[in-house]
């Protein structure tokens, strides 16, 4: 299989919904990290997404620090991997909000424009437009814009309606009432860019969700929040059933499972993952150094030992506990044996 072309995409969303499973969606920062998710996936016979955030995308660009090139870099070698596996995935951008529309989402989109009108497959399936920071209706605004050149190049949109609390990449929110969408937030949304006669676009509605590291408890997740957006729309809009929605799932680490099947049952189709696997990937890489000190570092004047400090040895590793990881997220969110045939 490949890089999933527009149609196969909206397969895989429809397939999820109806099926009442999410794919994971796995923040990448290297080839490596790439790598771990697309072996990940494939041993749980799962299709997913692979996505960049505006940070690792500017890190994937190396020193010339352009979002851009990082991202054009990563999708480019993507394509080219990937379809050595026997399973699909789409690739995809993550937060970016005002400040860098100019920078990353607007001219990416411009890449796959170009690459539609000669008659190739758009580089990202979806882009993400964060306007979490800026008023609902200046946020809505900016939406139809982006929805109407995203539709032009065959791509799926995400925005987010609400706010995640927490911290990701420069974009910090407080964790109060802002984290819970309302139904009024959700029916102006859809006055604003439709239900998807405007273009195709997946939903970030906020259910008291939380970037970073959390234990279950301290912060308090309403996933029936969702079930109220979805009936709300579905009542003023009959004709698109009762989850009218294809919602995302944004700071799910420490939820609990419960949470997270109940997210799933409301139309949850892709749930964020990322500080879960940053950390898979990097503890076996602590543990070797720890372990392997002597060898790693010339202590005393020695020569250290090569392949201790080669990084194949414990770049192997890592892969392999992220690749764990991934299998493990697409245990709780239903993908797992779900793969297109």
């Amino acid at each position: 299989m490949a890089i999933a072309t527009p149609e196969v995409y909206r397969e895989m969303l429809d397939r999820a919904k109806a099926g009442r499973f999410a794919y994971p969606a796995i923040n990448v920062t290297s080839s490596q990290t790439l790598n771990a998710a697309l072996r990940g996936f494939a041993e749980a016979e799962s299709d997913g997404i692979i996505q960049i955030s505006t940070g690792g995308a500017e890190y994937l660009s190396g020193s010339v620090k352009d979002m851009v090139v990082g991202s054009v870099a990563l999708a480019e070698f993507a394509h080219v991997v990937a379809a050595r596996y026997d399973i699909t995935v789409a690739l995809h951008t993550d937060h970016c909000p005002k400040d860098k529309l100019d920078g990353f989402m607007r001219p990416l989109i411009e890449v796959s424009t170009e690459r539609v009108k000669a008659g190739k497959q758009p580089l990202f399936q979806s882009h993400m437009w964060d306007g979490s920071a800026v008023p609902l209706d200046e946020n809505l605004q900016i939406a139809q814009e982006l929805l109407a050149k995203c539709a032009a190049a065959n791509i799926i949109m995400e925005l987010e309606i609400g706010v995640v609390g927490g911290e990701e990449d420069g974009v910090a929110n407080e964790i109060n009432d802002k984290l819970y969408t309302t139904p009024e937030d959700a029916l102006k949304t859809v006055d604003a860019i439709g239900l998807g006669e405007k273009g195709a676009y997946l939903l970030a509605a906020t259910f008291g969700n939380v970037h970073g590291v959390y234990k279950p408890g301290n912060v308090k997740l309403r996933p029936a929040i969702l079930k109220d957006l979805q009936d709300a729309v579905a009542a003023k809009h009959p004709g698109h059933g009762d989850k009218p929605f294809e919602l995302v799932f944004h700071g799910g680490s420490g939820s609990t499972l419960e949470e997270i099947r109940e997210a799933l049952d409301y139309g949850v189709v892709k749930m964020n993952i990322d500080t879960d696997t940053q950390y898979a990937f990097t503890r076996p890489i602590a543990d070797h150094m720890f372990k392997n000190y002597d060898g790693v570092l010339k202590v005393d004047g020695e020569v250290g030992n090569k392949k201790t400090y080669d990084p194949r040895t414990y770049g192997k590793s890592a892969e392999t506990n992220m690749a764990a990881r991934v299998v493990e997220a697409c245990t709780d969110l239903r993908s797992v044996g779900t793969k297109l045939k």
